[in-house]
């Protein structure tokens, strides 16, 4: 006990305590102070623990405490029994409990820095599975997950870094070389500020650059958030599209399937579920944990050369033929009724494989059908963007590629004849430049022989003549053709009207005998007319002196204000105007 106290007592007097206590001081202090003490000491473990114990309570003290001595892994002696006692003695600030403790702490000082300084970043944060069904809540947990085992990585990185063996003098190099180039830098900058100096409005022009490159930055930093935006609504779109499907799938499924069948799907995947948890994936999981305990063993172990590893080898080669001999004396000794069981073993041990293979093979399959229909929502979502159609699906799709065969065979028919027309079109066209040039060397010859003959220009004449009397004969043979027309027109309308004429002859006939009648009656009236004419006339006369009379009678009975124009007298009922 005494060599313990005296450990505290020296390093509690050393940096960075520096506590200038002997052993009857420390010894002599109170409880509260010796608290005080261990506070300090797992203060400079961790930063976060600076607290004066003082303005705490003690329940609140000691649970603190206890919550990073466990994270430091302190394990207390003794039972249950012991450990309500230490938790009681650390509260009360006991010194047979705070002095194991000091002791412990003193010892390892460096070691627990880093452990408590590890601890902030890789205790999980349990999360309760309740809250886990939310698929936000679930990736937000393997962000987290994902995050830790990064910053395990770095760390180990960071730790090989260190104990790589970099030398102090390389480093002193790097810094003197970064010092001279910090300078330079310097330099470059007093010359251009000077070159700058000369400039009229050279402070706005800095203040101007200083803001566009404000502005460069500020723009890099939106693109960045934009995209990171955009990443988070493609793959909010992927869950949707995905959780979509999913449903898609089962509605499909419930509105085609039986409830047997659905019973018997269900037992199919509790089986295969079943069978991936208990078996499967504990075996793995022990495989796992075994590789990494061997991977944790040779990171603890220092590096090996090139010699040690010959060494391993041949140890391991040792011990590999030591085994293989271990089997044939095994395998000789063995009798029939193990051999028999042996045989069942092995094929056990053959179906188990072939049951992992297939299970393996069946979860790849899921897997692949998962990606394939995320691939396919997504390349649907561009389609429908891009053309604004639906992709077509099952039966459709299967109609769509019959129907594009049957037009594609056309289609290649009908471009096998265009190529057989354009070779034959080439061959015409070749056959018609080599005739046009044959043409052309027998009219130079002819040409050359008639100027010989003193008969120039006499095929060109014949070919006019031929022209001409082709022309010719195509104008009559036109006027023959103007002719026959003509006459046939002329036949058709001779014909046309005497149809008309037939026609009409029955009308015709019905009209003289209207006309004969109309002279008749024209005739009798012209005597009615003649007979009774004077009768007419004073008829008519008599009609006008009744009008004129009524005018006057009229005119009267208006201007009787007026000069009276005649009298009217009544007689016998009557009214006669008198003028």
């Amino acid at each position: 006990m005494s060599d313990q106290i005296k450990f505290i007592v020296d390093n509690l007097n050393k940096e960075p305590f520096r506590k200038n206590y002997n052993l009857i001081t420390f010894d002599s202090l109170e409880p509260m102070q010796l608290l005080q003490v261990l506070n300090d000491v797992l203060a400079e473990i961790d930063p976060k623990q600076v607290v004066d114990i003082r303005e705490e309570m003690p329940e609140q003290t000691a649970k603190r405490m206890l919550s990073l001595l466990g994270i430091l892994k302190y394990r207390p002696p003794g039972n249950a029994t012991d450990m309500s006692t230490f938790r009681q003695g650390l509260v009360i600030g006991s010194k047979p409990v705070i002095y194991p403790v000091l002791h412990w702490l003193l010892q390892r000082t460096n070691e627990l820095k880093k452990r408590a300084y590890l601890a902030r970043f890789l205790i999980k944060l349990e999360v309760p599975s309740e809250f886990l069904q939310d698929e936000t809540v679930a990736d937000t947990n393997k962000q987290y997950e994902e995050l830790m085992e990064a910053f395990k990585t770095l760390h180990k990185e960071c730790e090989q870094l260190k104990t790589s063996g970099f030398s102090t003098a390389e480093i002193r190099r790097d810094i003197s070389a970064m010092e001279e180039e910090k300078d330079q830098l310097v330099k470059r900058v007093e010359r251009l500020k000077k070159r700058v100096e000369t400039v009229q409005n050279h402070q706005r022009m800095l203040k101007i650059a200083r803001q566009l490159r404000v502005e460069k930055e500020r723009e890099e930093f939106l693109a960045q958030q934009k995209q990171e935006q955009k990443n988070q609504l493609f793959h909010a779109v992927q869950r949707l599209q995905r959780v979509q499907n999913q449903l898609k799938s089962m509605r499909h499924a419930a509105a085609d399937a039986k409830p047997e069948s659905l019973m018997k799907r269900l037992e199919e995947e509790i089986k295969f579920n079943s069978y991936m948890v208990t078996e499967k994936f504990p075996k793995e999981l022990e495989n796992k944990k075994k590789e990494l305990h061997f991977l944790q063993k040779v990171v603890s172990e220092p590096a090996m050369g090139h010699s040690d590893l010959l060494e391993l080898e041949s140890k391991i080669n040792e011990i590999n033929a030591q085994v293989n001999q271990l089997i044939e004396k095994k395998m000789m000794r063995n009798e029939p009724i193990e051999g028999k069981l042996s045989l069942y073993r092995q094929q056990a041990s053959i179906i188990s494989r072939k049951k992992e293979a297939k299970a393996e093979e069946l979860q790849e399959a899921k897997e692949k059908l998962a990606s394939l229909e995320r691939e396919v929502s997504v390349k649907t979502t561009q389609t429908r963007e891009f053309d604004g159609t639906e992709v077509l699906k099952g039966d459709e799709f299967k109609r769509y590629v019959s129907k594009l065969r049957s037009k594609s065979t056309v289609f290649k028919k009908k471009h096998q004849i265009i190529a057989e027309f354009k070779a034959e079109f080439g061959l015409l066209q070749r056959t018609e430049e080599l005739l046009k040039q044959r043409h052309e060397n027998i009219q130079h010859q002819l040409q050359t022989i008639e100027e010989k003959k003193g008969i120039s220009g006499y095929s060109y004449t014949q070919e006019e003549l031929e022209r001409v009397s082709a022309l010719k004969s195509e104008v009559d043979e036109m006027k023959g053709r103007t002719l026959d027309d003509m006459s046939e027109m002329v036949k058709k309308l001779n014909s046309l009207v005497s149809e008309k004429k037939s026609a009409l002859a029955p009308v015709i006939k019905e009209l003289r005998q209207l006309r004969q009648k109309c002279q008749k009656l024209r005739e009798k009236q012209k005597a009615i007319r003649e007979s009774h004419g004077p009768n007419m006339k004073q008829a008519k006369m008599w009609r006008d002196f009744e009008q004129l009379m009524e005018c006057k009678k009229q005119c009267f009975l208006k201007q009787q204000s007026q000069t009276s124009i005649g009298q009217v007298i009544q007689e016998g009922g009557e009214d006669r105007l008198i003028l």
